[in-house]
């Protein structure tokens, strides 16, 4: 028979997925993954700086202290990235943190909001660099994207109780 066998009763006329991955889709893969990389390294910094600006806004001293917790996360997550990224290519990433702005949201519960959908992008963005990654920084983004998930909880609750 010309196929691949699974056991004692089936053969597959195909090729299993990602079992013989082409060089070329590897290298185009691995061109994704940095470019998401560096992608999220300058959206992390955003996102500390938006944070540091929704700590100096938040009403309550426990909202600071779930800010301050969100915006120490995105400094680890920033690190990590980095890291990564300097593992894979043997350079820095190419990202300028000089001059970096962001815009005031119109109110506090807005940019809540701008935070909360903030972390579910960062987080479909995370899934494509876990998809792509070599498996043993895999572990290193599962944590990232579990904290994403962990910060979106906290703005949902955020959110909810300034409404």
């Amino acid at each position: 028979m010309n196929g691949y066998w699974y056991g004692p009763y089936a053969y597959a006329s195909y090729q299993p997925f990602m079992q013989h991955d082409d060089h070329g889709q590897e290298q185009e893969r691995m061109q994704t993954v940095l470019r998401l990389i560096q992608e999220a390294i300058a959206g992390e910094r955003h996102d500390e700086l938006f944070y540091d600006y929704l700590l100096s806004v938040a009403p309550t001293e426990q909202e600071k202290q779930v800010i301050t917790g969100i915006r120490n996360d995105e400094r680890k997550h920033n690190s990590y990235f980095r890291q990564i990224y300097t593992q894979l290519t043997g350079q820095r990433p190419r990202v300028s943190e000089e001059g970096e702005t962001f815009q005031k949201p119109a109110s506090y519960l807005d940019g809540i909001e701008q935070a909360l959908m903030g972390e579910l992008k960062a987080f479909e963005k995370y899934r494509v660099i876990y998809k792509y990654i070599p498996v043993q920084y895999r572990d290193t983004i599962f944590e990232i994207m579990t904290d994403e998930m962990k910060h979106a909880s906290y703005y949902n609750w955020l959110y909810a109780k300034n409404k």
